[in-house]
């Protein structure tokens, strides 16, 4: 990692507890802002919600079930399945305003061998999905790391992926083109071709780096609260080109199992399975492919549009009014009303039986919200900026539900390469005497000092702890990161070694006092330091 990346990722994580103070801050001026009143929002039998759609949510997509290939969804669903009755799927402890929280939703990882998700303060470790040609499923003993009906769940997983990672960039281009309504639309596109090399990501991560760090600044400064929907920007052509798809977070949710599930606060669309959020740790203006399941199977609605239903609806109010007229003794007008509403709330009561996906533009109480409901084997992808400048929430619908949400996330602080690499670069100070098979620093520079303990920092805090509070609980079904974590903590071992010997040389009176006043002080914060993140763990445990 470049000295430039190194000190953009320390400063983010030194601005995490800032922004969620802002966030709060946020929150509370836009409630008082609102007062009693709620946002209006549309959902697709409100007039208007094309048109609210098209000018405030361009970069929502919607891929109607009739659009993926023959057969994937079969695969698909029978994969989601089987991770469900493998147990899999399972709910994280997340930190959320500062209180550690169990997920409504259960959750699974899949996607690019070594790679990790990081979500409010918590690390996601990929099952590894075993695309074809894809290298490192087997441990030292040739034995595969997960058996053959999890590899088959995955690999369909992968397939999912290799459909959207095509047709999202179809639908960037269609930018005009907002909803599927026909098999016509279906992506004939080939597959994607696969990841994109890090080096190639990570140079453009760089680049965009402090573009980003303003563009989040601008956006937490608290100035939008009360402004009109910005609009959606297309990405820059490298970064459209460039990314593709690496994990899919696997979420599942029985509402019949929840005691609690709370409801939406500004619009009153009802039940929330998801709150409010940008999702987190993603490539810039990177997009977001969903595919929903809703199980036991809905009717089959497919081919019947939200106009089409619009349109039974008006011809059943029709035909009453004809019915009437020909008997001559006719029916008062508002008993039509009547009968007119009772068939558009009965239209409502249908949508909200689904689950929907609710958008908003971000700390904005002028715009109204889009709710969109989604039939079993719909997608929908948010593309451009959308994830930046908007949130989205999940509605609870009646009857339990997979989602498949693939994603581009970070690979440049992200990865098992990344990680081994911060180790080699930190053992390289640790001097080993093949005669006396004695230890030595190499280097007693501050600046190396600091390098060092920021390491050994970050491996223990963002890695060791994440994956033996969490992490490991996966083992039992894919053994793909025993090695690699088992390693890790030798090599942290080696740093607390290597602290020791620190701690050894500031003790010594026989050292530079100018040296040992700058060592001393790296050494002091280094250890204060990991000594609160400790306590946080011990605390983390308690609740696990």
């Amino acid at each position: 990692m470049k000295p430039r990346q190194r000190k953009q990722y320390f400063r983010n994580m030194k601005r995490s507890d800032d922004s969620e103070r802002e966030k709060r801050r946020k929150r509370r001026r836009l409630i008082q802002e609102l007062g009693e009143q709620r946002i209006p929002y549309l959902s697709p039998a409100d007039p208007g919600f094309q048109e609210l759609w098209d000018s405030s949510y361009a970069g929502l997509a919607l891929r109607q079930s009739s659009a993926l290939p023959d057969g994937l969804h079969e695969r698909v669903q029978s994969a989601l399945i089987t991770l469900q009755r493998r147990g899999c799927l399972l709910r994280d402890l997340v930190r959320v305003r500062d209180r550690d929280v169990f997920t409504a939703v259960s959750r699974a990882l899949v996607g690019q061998p070594g790679y990790t998700y990081r979500y409010l303060d918590t690390r996601l470790f990929t099952i590894p999905w075993h695309c074809e040609g894809e290298e490192g499923q087997k441990d030292e003993k040739e034995k595969p790391c997960c058996d053959s009906d999890l590899r088959d769940a995955c690999k369909a997983l992968w397939e999912l992926n290799q459909f959207f990672c095509s047709d999202v960039k179809q639908q960037t281009n269609a930018r005009g083109v907002k909803r599927s309504r026909s098999d016509t639309e279906n992506s004939e596109d080939t597959p994607g071709e696969g990841m994109c090399e890090e080096s190639v990501k990570d140079r453009l991560l760089e680049e965009k780096q402090e573009k980003e760090k303003k563009e989040e600044e601008e956006e937490d400064s608290g100035q939008g609260c009360s402004h009109s929907s910005p609009p959606s920007s297309t990405p820059p052509p490298d970064v459209a080109g460039l990314v593709q798809f690496n994990i899919t977070i696997i979420n599942y949710m029985d509402p019949s199992a929840m005691t609690q599930l709370k409801e939406e606060p500004y619009y009153g669309m009802g039940k929330m399975a998801v709150g409010w959020h940008h999702d987190e740790d993603l490539v810039p203006l990177s997009p977001v492919a969903v595919y929903s399941y809703s199980c036991p199977a809905e009717p089959k609605k497919e081919e019947v549009t939200e106009k089409d239903v619009e349109g039974q609806s008006k011809e059943k109010v029709k035909e009453k009014e004809t019915e009437t007229e020909g008997e001559g003794e006719g029916t008062s007008k508002e008993e039509l009303k009547e009968e007119r509403e009772g068939l558009e709330k009965e239209e409502v009561q249908k949508e909200k039986a689904c689950w929907r996906v609710g958008l908003k533009v971000a700390w904005d109480i002028h715009t109204p919200g889009l709710a969109l409901p989604l039939q079993s084997g719909d997608c929908y992808y948010m593309t451009a900026d959308l994830n930046r400048t908007h949130q989205h929430c999940v509605l609870a619908g009646e009857t339990a539900r997979f989602s498949s949400t693939h994603r581009v996330v970070q690979c440049c602080t992200g990865t098992l390469d990344y990680i081994k690499k911060r180790c080699s670069e930190a053992l390289e100070n640790l001097h080993t005497d093949p005669e006396k098979n004695t230890k030595s620093l190499k280097s007693l520079l501050p600046s190396a000092l600091q390098r060092i303990e920021d390491i050994h920092s970050e491996v223990e805090f963002e890695w060791l702890r994440q994956y033996w509070f969490q992490g490991r609980r996966y083992a039992r079904f894919c053994s793909w990161w025993t090695k690699p974590m088992e390693q890790m903590e030798k090599d942290w071992k080696e740093m607390e070694r290597m602290t020791q010997l620190l701690l050894d040389v500031v003790e010594d009176e026989n050292t530079a006092q100018e040296n040992r006043r700058e060592m001393a002080d790296v050494l002091l914060n280094a250890l204060t330091d990991r000594q609160q993140h400790r306590q946080t763990w011990r605390d983390r445990y308690l609740l696990s």
